[in-house]
């Protein structure tokens, strides 16, 4: 709050005077006044000693109460002076405020008025005078204010200033008020309030204006309404009921009609004399005529409505009235049939529509309008809108064709793709069909559509999952011919590594070529992931713990410009899933998440339960009702458009420069999820970031199913020694193949008997007369594959050990051999180590 003099720009000034002040400085300077006088007249030698010491004292006190209160050491009190939480109340009120004296002087304006008046310091203030002028409405208000003060009385107007004040929008409306602002000093003055209320204005006319469009359809509607009082006054009559009687409106609510105008007088007592329970409603049911101004009569029913208040009071009716004139009479079959074909008209799913031959909206139904909307007319064209104005640009040739086929009379008019105009890209299919006995004002077809929406999402689902099988199979055969062709590089490159020292010049060349073997065999198991014929060892798993294990690498991996965030779902439900294809999916997303993020951002990974009816609601494609495990992975980066999201897990599709990805990052989290009978959802937008949802099946132990045991073969250490003796038959198509690891085993000791084929092998077996030690045979081989050579071994030696090696998953061929059978299994490409290693524990088992 300022200070008395503050007038700095935007600060409220206080000018008014301070009772009582001005009488005590001028006593003390009258005292000091007749202190200097009396030492003049009295002089030195004629002054008595006392005299002279008070007025010495008197004028000393003069002087320094006039110096105090100039400097304002001394202030005097006084009930204007004392801080006063008015003031601050009015510096700081929403409304603006003016003090104005009787002589027009401006003592005191706040801070609103100064904002109202656009005012640059609190001199340039205009009054309120001078602020409002222009049109003469606002100039005679102004003056009705001016002379109510002048009166002594207090006075409200609200003016419609065009334009504002701050003349930043077309118009504004102001409430002004004054009154008059009595002083003990007994100087009156003028308080003036203005107070900016469009926005007030603006919701009373909105309320207005829904008010009279709900007045006009009452008004217009195909049926009567009235209201009656308990004294039988007419109280409301909407326009429709106004003209079947011929009666003018204004009459209505003004004391002009009467029930009994309209209504014969014994109708009219039995109408007035209803009774109820309190808080009750009634609605009772008359046919009788009613009376036109003329004279004649109006058959009508009326649904005569009443409501009785707590006290049991009748209250003011609420009537339906529905012409019954012979002109609209029909009887009650065919009104009951009118009624039912409504209801069928309306309910039924597939949008209908009459046209004209101008191609014009005649009638529809109400799934017509849900499907399409309110159509828009064009021009001053009385007729319905335009039917082309429903479908999307472009589209409308397509529709004007099909109606143009309809009014020549062709009965078989092909159904049409369109789509319906505005947001949401519904997708419709049309069809027309022609009305035979239709003029050429009246409907000339029939329309007929139905919203395809969801059926197109659906055959593109479709079409994509098809496309994605398709791709899986191509990948997964190409893995299995290219896994042949690197093993047959990784084993000669061992068996070259084991011939040369590190200190030999070719060393490090060779080891390049096993490095970049190895580099093309994790590619192939990206592609084995993503045709899902990888081997899972699954096993039953907390993902909150596994999550807590993994978040170190992840932090890692997104460097310090990422923050990570972790949210453990309580009470996590068990899930039964590999955990290194776990890990390298969370690890694959973590990586894309912080790529999109260049500048920086936040990773959050989200688990959750999601029960059977949460997973009903969500509407993942292809996932059925059941208990889930929720992982939910989000970041804050760039995003995706929805050309790329609808690619995003399709094989070697990357957005990433040439040489930064592969593209099999999200495949490969594609294939892991959905071999281990999840599903994965994604959403994303354009500068708002990417969701991915992760739903993997709740796994329930049973309840007396024990602890599942790791295989010995797992945990077994590998020997030290890799020589051994026995006798083992490889049987391998690919002859590079055979001859590597034919070479490496023999190099280690073993007797190797090779076969090109299952064929060949039962033949070596059949000449031998005697088991071997163990059979490493592949998987997929012509004429007989290995599992229908396990069977054929079987049969002559059940305890024969077998080794299988394929470039397939283990599940891929698993399911071709009998239950319970045991055997090994070595994925390719393997190096010729890991082939010695797992030889070895098989024959000394």
């Amino acid at each position: 709050m300022a200070q008395d003099g503050d007038t700095s720009p935007g600060a409220p000034i206080d000018r008014s005077d301070r009772p009582g002040h001005t009488g005590l400085v001028l006593l003390l300077a009258a005292l000091l006044v007749a202190a200097i006088l009396g030492l003049r007249f009295l002089g030195n030698d004629q002054a008595q000693p006392l005299i002279l010491a008070l007025l010495a004292f008197f004028a000393m006190a003069g002087v320094f109460f006039l110096f105090a209160v100039a400097i304002g050491v001394i202030q005097f009190s006084g009930r204007s002076a004392r801080p006063d939480i008015t003031k601050v109340i009015a510096d700081t009120s929403g409304e603006g405020l003016v003090v104005v004296e009787s002589d027009g002087r401006i003592t005191y304006v706040n801070d609103a008025y100064l904002a109202l008046s656009a005012s640059a310091d609190a001199d340039e203030v205009r009054p309120v005078e001078r602020l409002f002028t222009g049109a003469p409405e606002v100039s005679e208000a102004i003056y009705r204010l001016a002379l109510a003060a002048r009166e002594k009385r207090t006075a409200s107007e609200e003016v419609r200033l065009s334009p504002s004040l701050d003349r930043a929008h077309e118009f504004g409306w102001y409430r002004i008020r004054v009154r008059r602002l009595e002083r003990p000093n007994g100087r009156p003055a003028t308080l003036w309030t203005v107070a900016d209320v469009t926005h007030e204005r603006e919701r009373q006319e909105n309320v207005f204006q829904e008010l009279q469009h709900a007045i006009d359809y009452l008004d217009h509607a195909p049926a009567g309404f009235l209201s009656i009082d308990p004294n039988g006054a007419i109280i409301y009559l909407n326009a429709t009921l106004a003209s079947w009687l011929d009666y003018d409106l204004a009459q209505v609510g003004s004391g002009g009609l009467n029930l009994s105008d309209i209504v014969p007088r014994n109708v009219v007592a039995m109408m007035t004399s209803f009774t109820g329970e309190p808080g009750s409603v009634r609605t009772e049911t008359f046919d009788f005529d009613l009376r036109r101004r003329n004279g004649q009569f109006l058959p009508v029913r009326l649904y005569h409505r009443i409501a009785f208040g707590h006290d049991g009071r009748m209250g003011a009716s609420r009537t339906l009235v529905l012409n019954r004139s012979p002109s609209l009479h029909v009887d009650e079959g065919q009104r009951a049939a009118e009624v039912r074909f409504a209801r069928f008209f309306n309910n039924t799913p597939i949008a209908i529509a009459t046209v004209n031959r101008s191609g014009r909206l005649v009638q529809a139904n109400v799934p017509f309008t849900k499907l399409f909307g309110t159509l828009p007319r064009t021009g001053e064209v009385v007729d319905g809108p335009l039917i082309a104005s429903a479908f999307r640009e472009g589209e409308g040739a397509q529709v004007a064709a099909a109606l143009k086929a309809a009014a020549e009379g062709q009965g078989e008019i092909q159904p049409l793709e369109l789509h319906a105009a505005g947001e949401g890209d519904k997708s419709v299919r049309i069809w027309i069909t022609p009305v035979s006995d239709a003029d050429s004002d009246d409907e000339n077809a029939v329309l007929y559509a139905l919203d395809t929406t969801d059926f197109r999402r659906v055959e593109e689902q479709l079409a994509q999952s098809q496309k994605m099988n398709a791709v899986g199979q191509l990948a997964g055969g190409v893995a299995h011919d290219f896994n042949n062709v690197l093993q047959a590089i990784i084993g000669y490159s061992d068996l070259l590594l084991s011939n040369h020292r590190p200190t030999d010049p070719s060393f490090q060349d060779i080891m390049q070529i096993k490095q970049n073997a190895n580099r093309a065999a994790s590619l192939v198991r990206q592609l084995l992931a993503f045709s899902r014929r990888q081997t899972l060892r699954p096993e039953v798993l907390n993902l909150n713990d596994r999550l807590y294990d993994l978040s170190m690498l992840l932090k890692r991996l997104l460097g310090e410009r990422v923050q990570l965030d972790l949210n453990h779902g309580r009470e996590l439900w068990f899930v039964k899933a590999d955990v290194n294809q776990f890990e390298q999916v969370i690890v694959n997303m973590a990586v894309n998440a912080r790529d999109a993020m260049p500048g920086g951002g936040k990773l959050a990974i989200r688990t959750a339960n999601v029960s059977a009816h949460e997973a009903a609601r969500l509407k993942v494609s292809g996932m059925t009702p059941a208990d889930y495990v929720l992982v939910e992975v989000s970041d804050s980066g760039t995003g995706m458009t929805p050309d790329i999201l609808e690619k995003v897990f399709e094989p070697f599709f990357t957005t990433k420069e040439i040489g930064k990805g592969t593209g099999l990052g999200l495949s490969t989290v594609f294939g892991i999820i959905k071999q281990s009978g999840g599903f994965i959802d994604v959403d994303s937008k354009i500068g708002q970031g990417t969701t991915f949802r992760i739903y993997l099946p709740r796994h329930i132990p049973e309840a007396q199913a024990p602890a599942e045991e790791v295989k010995p073969e797992s945990v077994k250490k590998p020997a030290a020694d890799m020589t051994g003796q026995g006798i083992i038959l490889l049987v391998e198509d690919e002859d590079p193949v055979r001859a590597v690891n034919a070479r490496a085993l023999s190099a280690r000791g073993y007797t190797v008997l090779e076969a090109a084929s299952g064929v060949e092998a039962l033949q070596i077996m059949d000449e031998r007369g005697v088991p071997v030690d163990l059979v490493v045979s592949d998987v997929v081989m012509p004429e007989m594959d290995g599992p229908t050579l396990l069977g054929e071994l079987r049969k002559r030696y059940p305890d024969l050990k077998v080794i299988f090696v394929s470039g397939y998953a283990e599940d891929a061929f698993k399911k071709n051999l009998p239950e319970g059978e045991e055997f090994n299994f070595l994925p390719k490409p393997f190096s010729l180590r890991q082939l010695v290693e797992l030889v070895k524990q098989v024959v000394e088992r």
